[in-house]
This record gives structure tokens, sequence and C-alpha cells, in this order.
């Protein structure tokens, strides 16, 4: 498996020398992180269950917008949703556990407490105010959209800090 003699692709480039480190086979990234909050913890958050529960859509919508990173519209996503959950009687949540497993792609989170499309088809309301509230913990302000969250935290980084008053002579 490690000859001293080289192939004929490490013959021909000069960049594949004895800096170069061999394969390991161990995973560069670190183990998945669980969410912020539990799945069934819909009610420490009262403003994410209610509109989730009244308004799937538009919870969804404001969701996929962030994890889109700005790339697709709420009002877009919202009414695909609706269009799906409507005409097919309660299929949207194909639709809404590819997001969610964008969602833990982005930010490195575990599936649980089983493969995203299962909890989503078990229980869609509850898989929908979790990933707001992951959202909402990871500093993002989810009724506001993707673009609109950058600005404000460009105004906080460009914003001078406050000096107090020191000591004086």
């Amino acid at each position: 498996m490690y000859s001293s003699e080289k192939s004929d692709d490490q013959k021909s480039t000069p960049a594949s020398s004895a800096t170069t480190a061999p394969a390991t086979g161990t995973p560069v990234s670190s183990a998945p992180a669980p969410w912020s909050s539990g799945l069934c913890d819909c009610f420490t958050d009262l403003k994410s269950c209610c509109l989730t529960f009244w308004c799937p859509c538009v919870a969804f919508g404001q969701i996929s917008e962030i994890v889109d990173e700005g790339s697709s519209s709420c009002v877009l996503n919202g009414a695909i949703y609706a269009l799906i959950l409507y005409c097919t009687g309660g299929c949207q949540f194909w639709y809404s556990c590819c997001y969610r497993s964008k969602m833990r792609g982005l930010y490195n989170l575990e599936e649980g407490p089983c493969g995203d499309c299962l909890v989503h088809f078990c229980c869609e309301p509850c898989a929908i105010c979790q990933e707001y509230r992951e959202l909402e913990s990871r500093g993002f302000d989810v009724c506001i959209g993707w673009h609109a969250n950058i600005a404000k935290k460009n105004r906080e980084l460009a914003m001078p800090p406050v000096v107090q008053e020191g000591m004086t002579r």
C-alpha cells in the first residue's frame, strides 16, 4: 500500500512532495451540535408557537428565506408551501423537510430524534417551531428576513464603541 515508487500522476505533478500529508480518513469537521431547543419545546416561545400553528406557511417562508441566505423570497416559499398544503392535503412535509436538512447542514446540527422527513411528517408544527427558535438563538430576527438581518448586523459593526467617562484630573 505504501510503496516508495511514485505513480504516473505523482511523477507529473511537482506539487506532490514529502510536504503533503497523507489522508488519514478522519473527518475534518466536528461532531454535529445539538439543537438549541428540543422538538417539543414549542411553548417556550409563544410567538413562534402561535405563528407556526395558525400560519405555518408564513413561518416556513421566513425560515426558508434565512436558510437560503436571501436567494429565495419568504413570500414565494410560503406560497409554495401553502399551495402544496392545500392541493395535496398535507404533503407539504416533503418540501419543508428539505429545508430542515439544509439548515442542519449549514449549522452542523444533529439529525434527531429521527430523520428530517419523519420529523416533519409526524409533527410538522413542532419541527417548524424548533427551526424558528434555532435561527433566533443564532441571532436572527426571523420576522425581518435575511437582507434586513444582514443590514442590522452591518450597522452594529459600523457603530463606534461607546466611550464612558474615565478618570479626570
